[in-house]
């Protein structure tokens, strides 16, 4: 087959990927998951090439970042463990068929492959981008609102962040989550659920030549280096140091 550009629009049209989508969504909701539907890959696939557009990559990675971040879940339809090496061998096999050139392949497969914590390691930019973009979606409207549980720590921290988004100072090198919780959860919690994750997301900002900074109602948590953060930063109002890269919704 013959080689050409596969575009994320491409991919959003292959109806293969979206009912993958859809049956993986499915498959976590029966397990107990939050939700790793449509809204969750939106999320993902924007927020990785935000990222990496933010850091001068070029057009081409930028759109490689935000295929993975669309299809880096579809292997939960076969299973919840190890969904992103499954993942990965869907994806190849899915890209191969589309004409994608086979570094371009290579590349966003070994993105999908790595971005779990458990066994995930960032090879690769997009891999890095897609990881911290993957790890940054927490948010009340994840939460399944017609099964959730207040105590299920998973529902009760989502539940409670009203407000998150990524911002990427490209001057200082410096990726930041911002989190703004409620009185359901607390960071404690948050912490004993994303520790793993937040460890993976250091890393991956390593990868791409920055460090990662999480920001919790205003108090840094992990803050590696001297950096002035304004106070518009600390009260998460618009005039942010760094562009903002994702934003989500105030409210569920």
């Amino acid at each position: 087959m013959e080689n050409k550009t596969v575009t994320l629009s491409d991919v959003k049209s292959k109806e293969e990927i979206r009912t993958l989508i859809d049956a993986a969504n499915h498959n976590l909701e029966v397990m107990g998951y939050t939700e790793h539907g449509i809204r969750h890959v939106s999320f993902v696939s924007r927020a990785t090439s935000e990222i990496l557009r933010e850091l001068g990559y070029d057009d081409r990675t930028v759109e490689l970042g935000a295929i993975a971040g669309w299809v880096h879940d579809i292997g939960n339809a076969v299973n919840r463990r190890q969904h992103g090496i499954t993942g990965a061998i869907m994806t190849s096999r899915i890209l191969w068929t589309m004409g994608m050139p086979p570094e371009e392949v290579a590349l966003i497969v070994g993105a999908v492959g790595n971005h779990e914590e458990d066994i995930g390691v960032p090879v690769n930019p997009v891999c890095a981008a897609l990881i911290i973009a993957d790890k940054s979606d927490a948010h009340r409207s994840r939460v399944r609102r017609d099964k959730y549980d207040l105590n299920d720590i998973h529902d009760r921290v989502n539940l409670s962040i009203k407000k998150n988004f990524i911002t990427v100072d490209k001057d200082q090198k410096v990726i930041r989550l911002f989190i703004y919780m409620n009185e359901i959860s607390s960071p404690m919690e948050y912490m004993q659920i994303y520790m793993s994750r937040l460890v993976l997301c250091e890393q991956a900002a390593l990868t791409l030549g920055c460090t990662f900074e999480l920001i919790i109602n205003g108090s840094a948590v992990n803050r590696k280096q001297d950096i002035a953060i304004s106070e518009e930063v600390l009260k998460g109002r618009d005039e942010l140091r760094g562009k903002k890269v994702e934003y989500q919704n105030k409210e569920g």
